[in-house]
């Protein structure tokens, strides 16, 4: 009974909208004033403790396993936890339980497997055409998800104010979309790298298919072996990957590969304040060995690499249209995700799309696009933005 207060105290000051709560005893509450919003089924009682020990990966497990059911958008029902000052979900608690996180080569290896090598299969289903994975950019309103990657590709590179003829080096180039555009559009000479096998093997085909031999090469390691001096660096969604740990050398080693006078564009997650750091449930069953560091923590490693910063660009609503988009089209092939894996996952997935979603609404996260000069940094850049805007 005792249990059964503190849930009701708990709930009742979870969200920011009215929702309706059904418990395991067959009891329901409304929290709120007005129509609720949504309905959670409590289908089985919890332990608080772990409640409040591991909040997310408590409560991840248990919509997994279908012991919490939720009716009504689960984005919503998130982002109304995360802007809720008081609610359990927004406890951050856990934070001094977990490891230190760095990454030796090895194990960055798996943790990257672990998500990338589900198969191309898998991600063919419900990514663009162009298999981009990281944040769009929606020029227009009505841009399609595979006009907005394209969009973003090019508003990178653009960024870069590439020279015919250079060279470019993108950490982490996923299926390669970016390596293609920057050879056959902006006729630089690109190499990628990847520890994902699967995105190593789509990305030789690709190159092949496409003619680009002599232009694009693609190579299976570890960012910090790669050796010599580029042009241009890019690096899109992968600082995330790299640990806390890593993070400084991961933005010496950009210096490290820059001709003197040259321009990265490094994109990746964010978090404010003091970052989103970890969270239980999304390292054990989504991004082993992931850490979202904050704007001003990543600013700091950049000047104490000796990188020059010219540009931020903040796309926090660019990816939570991108993630909404993903969840309705995974929800379109759910079946046969079902039928690759089962219906765990498959709810696992749909709540990793829509809590991340709704962790960009809320603005806690955020996408930052840093446009970095190695410095000293020279005159290379117009003194305007406009630049980044002209057509191709």
């Amino acid at each position: 009974m005792l249990e059964k207060t503190v849930y009701k105290k708990l709930l009742s000051h979870a969200f920011d909208f009215p929702v309706t709560v059904n418990y395991w005893d067959g009891q329901s509450e409304t929290y709120g004033d007005g129509t609720p919003k949504a309905e959670i089924d409590i289908n089985k009682k919890l332990s608080m403790k772990e409640v409040a020990k591991h909040a997310t990966l408590t409560l991840g497990e248990a919509y997994m396993d279908g012991d919490i059911d939720i009716k009504g958008s689960i984005q919503q029902v998130v982002a109304a936890a995360y802007r809720q000052s008081s609610s359990f979900m927004h406890d951050k608690s856990f934070m001094k339980f977990l490891p230190k996180q760095g990454h030796s080569e090895a194990e960055n290896k798996k943790d990257i497997q672990s998500h990338y090598d589900i198969g191309n299969d898998f991600y063919k289903l419900w990514l663009d055409p162009t298999l981009t994975y990281s944040c769009a950019y929606f020029e227009n309103k009505d841009d399609t998800l595979e006009q907005a990657q394209l969009n973003k590709i090019h508003h990178i590179l653009k960024k870069l104010k590439p020279e015919r003829g250079k060279t470019l080096l993108d950490i982490g180039s996923g299926w390669g979309t970016l390596l293609y555009i920057a050879a056959e559009t902006y006729g630089l000479h690109a190499t990628g790298v990847t520890l994902s096998q699967e995105q190593y093997d789509y990305t030789k085909e690709q190159i092949k298919k496409r003619g680009l031999e002599n232009l694009v090469e693609v190579k299976l390691e570890d960012y910090r072996e790669i050796k010599g001096q580029f042009d241009y660096v890019t690096s899109v969604g992968m600082f995330e990957h790299v640990g806390k740990d890593n993070l400084p050398g991961y933005f010496k080693k950009v210096n490290e590969l820059l001709k003197p006078g040259a321009r990265a564009l490094i994109h990746g997650i964010t978090g404010q304040h003091n970052g989103a750091g970890v969270d239980p449930w999304i390292t054990k069953y989504i991004f082993p060995g992931g850490y979202i560091p904050s704007v001003s923590k990543n600013l700091d490693y950049m000047i104490e690499a000796d990188l020059q910063i010219d540009d931020l660009e903040p796309l926090r609503r660019h990816y939570q249209k991108t993630l909404e988009i993903w969840d309705h089209n995974f929800n379109q092939v759910r079946d046969q995700v079902r039928d690759m894996f089962d219906e765990r996952f498959c709810r696992m997935w749909d709540l990793y799309l829509q809590a991340a979603a709704a962790s960009f609404e809320a603005g806690n996260i955020d996408v930052m696009q840093f446009l970095l000069t190695k410095a000293p940094s020279g005159d290379g850049l117009p003194m305007t933005r406009d630049y980044m805007y002209t057509k191709n």
